[in-house]
């Protein structure tokens, strides 16, 4: 769960017995050390494999990156990756989790960032679209 105006994501446990969620961990979803002043969070996303976890940082115009140990389930902060433009809310995983697209919702542009298999981390692989003040993408499965 990401939590907007405290800029955390909590990572829960379900217990399948009592049909109940305990919490296992809330941590920040901006880089150690930086305050957040008129920030927000919008989207978080699993990726495919399970292994990362994805949030975006409005105001600090960044998707946050976390790995999820298998084991616990407990978050580890991987990185913070610039959107390239200004208050992304909304971002897409394509469904064979190689590819991240992030709107920028203030800029009018969605960047395409490639997903690094093995640590989840993001790198731009340049493509930019204009788009007029996107707020949701989706992806359409192919017939």
């Amino acid at each position: 769960m990401i939590n907007e105006i405290h800029l955390t994501v909590t990572a829960f446990e379900y217990d399948n017995e009592g049909a109940a969620l305990k919490t296992l961990q809330t941590i920040s979803t901006l880089p150690k050390g930086e305050k957040g002043d008129n920030f927000s969070t919008a989207e978080v996303q699993v990726h495919p494999s399970g292994r990362f976890l994805y949030g975006s940082n409005r105001g600090h115009n960044s998707i946050a990156v976390f790995s999820i140990d298998q084991s616990t389930g407990k978050l580890t902060p991987v990185d913070n990756e610039p959107t390239q433009g200004e208050t992304p809310r909304n971002f897409a995983i394509d469904p064979t989790g190689s590819f991240l697209l992030a709107e920028n919702q203030g800029s009018g542009t969605i960047v395409v960032f490639k997903i690094d298999p093995e640590t989840g981390k993001l790198s731009a692989n340049g493509t930019v679209v204009e788009v007029p003040s996107p707020v949701c993408i989706r992806m359409i499965p192919s017939s």
